[in-house]
């Protein structure tokens, strides 16, 4: 994979012009080309040097972004379309360099790039109420990426933090929120319903933007809502063996069929919700490769001599002498080993959720938001600390409700037949394994709860740990039947509200799956007497 990597980086990097420009496009057409290419790029080859440390690679974006200024600068090109919605994503290769190299001209391109940019906070009354017209500046991929947009300028531009991103946030949940932290937008922002979905490259970036604003700022709310997204949104919508995954994802999703006639979708097709390969549109399947990657490289962050665990997941650190194991089923169990060997003396910190309930620290109770460790040079440390979590009711809109467990939040599971869809498409054959799959149901989903006592059961951790046959941890819950119904002019989407919410059945006990493990799922559902 590494080999494969540093291939296509040698081969972009060949086909740059000598005065640095390295969009793929003719000279002549330079005025008119979206410069997107030369923001992603650039912070693709910040990554790509941060894990492998190619030594060509600081000069190569030192001379893109030198090109991209000069030419900027004197007008020979300006912010188009989805690098005038995107401007942001070239300050993380902004950043880079000028720590590197502290020029002056840096400064000149990062104001240069948020003039041109778009401002999203004069876009909020598009979010209040989604219309189904496709626009940059509800495009719900823009909302996850923009939302790190002040962590990643504020410094360069030498402005003042104001944590614009809560405020943004906040509206965005309030109109366009699901039980999962994302935001509904299948493609642009959907409102407040169960049945709208979300583009899968918006769980990518909402993911990375909330790992830099964590590092920026050291507010845990953001860390936290980064585990309701890796540890939900993102198995959800990919198979258990990642060969297919959905381009949108729906927290009520009763069926992954096909719509007839009309898409159900505000600005996507009636295919967007099928698992394939390229669903509806192929930047998912580039995309959606990164977020577990960039999730791994944030479990360990740093500020100067004090190390960080950001995200408890089974992990190692190895960095400047210092040595951290960490050994856990998190989210699926509570417990936590951490093996600390240093050759220097340094602080390690771990942070502890707000929803851990009687935190133990080496079986000792103990009453913290962090802990941190002092570790002298030579020091051989072993902690254990586990704490509990409470199942609990979260309300939602429209007077419905699911089920939450710290990170985790769980789903009544439907229990599907799959259907491969094999196919030709602009000339190329979509034949088994690069085939799509409609999910057809074959259970009941038309259920309310009726008791707010749950039961929660630890199954291990198996080779898949969000298998979607042999879910780790399972939830039980009392439920009743309703006449829930279907969405109008649709057989295969269940109603945005039931339309009863009176029982029709005795009292049943069944099991829930995490929101990850059920692909076809009723997450938000009614409480009934």
């Amino acid at each position: 994979m590494i080999a494969r990597a540093k291939k296509y980086i040698d081969a972009i990097i060949s086909f740059r012009k000598p005065d640095g420009w390295i969009c793929p496009c003719k000279d002549e057409e330079r005025k008119t080309y979206d410069t997107w290419a030369v923001q992603l790029i650039s912070k693709t080859l910040t990554f790509y040097y941060e894990c492998s440390k190619d030594k060509q690679i600081p000069d190569v974006i030192y001379r893109v972004l030198k090109n991209y200024y000069e030419m900027l600068k004197v007008g020979e090109i300006t912010l188009l379309d989805w690098g005038k919605a995107r401007w942001f994503e070239c300050f993380i290769a902004i950043n880079f360099t000028y720590n590197r190299c502290g020029e002056e001209w840096l400064k000149d391109l990062a104001k240069i790039l948020k003039e041109q940019g778009l401002n999203y906070n004069e876009s909020v009354s598009l979010w209040e109420r989604p219309l189904n017209r496709w626009r940059f500046d509800t495009h719900i991929v823009n909302m996850g990426m923009m939302l790190k947009s002040e962590a990643v300028s504020y410094g360069i531009l030498n402005e003042e933090y104001t944590d614009n991103a809560e405020k943004l946030h906040e509206i965005l949940k309030n109109y366009n929120g699901t039980p999962v932290g994302l935001f509904t937008g299948d493609e642009c922002l959907s409102g407040l319903s169960p049945i709208q979905g979300t583009e899968l490259c918006a769980v990518a970036e909402q993911m990375y933007s909330y790992e830099i604003l964590y590092a920026c700022t050291g507010d845990k709310k953001w860390a936290e809502r980064l585990e309701m997204l890796a540890f939900n949104t993102l198995p959800a919508t990919i198979s258990d063996d990642m060969w297919t995954h959905q381009y949108d994802q729906m927290s009520n999703q009763v069926a992954c069929v096909k719509f007839p006639g009309k898409s159900l979708f505000r600005t996507n097709g009636s295919e967007a919700h099928l698992f394939g390969l390229e669903s509806n549109f192929g930047c998912c399947t580039a995309n959606f490769n990164q977020a577990w990657p960039k999730f791994a490289l944030s479990a360990f962050m740093h500020s100067d001599d004090t190390v960080i665990n950001a995200v408890p997941v089974p992990s190692e650190l190895k960095a400047d002498g210092k040595y951290i194991k960490l050994e856990t089923n998190y989210p699926f169990e509570n417990s936590f080993k951490y093996t600390v060997e240093t050759e220097k003396a340094f602080t390690f910190k771990i942070r502890i959720p707000s929803f851990a309930e009687n935190l133990t620290v080496n079986g000792k109770a103990a009453n913290a938001e962090e802990l941190s460790f002092e570790i002298a040079a030579g020091e051989k440390l072993e902690t254990q600390i586990s704490f509990d979590i409470s199942v609990c009711l979260e309300k939602r809109p429209h007077d419905l409700n699911t089920v939450k467990c710290g990170s985790l939040i769980f789903s009544l599971p439907i229990k599907y037949e799959q259907k491969m869809l094999e196919y030709e498409r602009d000339g190329v054959e979509r034949k088994f394994p690069y085939c799509d799959y409609e999910y057809i149901p074959v259970s009941d989903w038309n259920y309310a709860y009726c008791s707010s006592e749950f039961e929660i059961r630890r199954n291990g951790v198996g080779d898949i740990p969000f298998s979607s046959q042999n879910p780790t941890v399972t939830v039980k819950a009392s439920v009743r039947k309703i006449n829930w119904g279907f969405e109008d002019g649709y057989d295969t989407v269940c109603a945005k509200i039931p339309e009863s919410r009176e029982p029709v059945s005795e009292k049943e006990e069944i099991v829930l799956y995490p929101y990850g493990c059920a692909k076809l799922r009723m997450t938000e559902l009614p409480v009934t007497e």
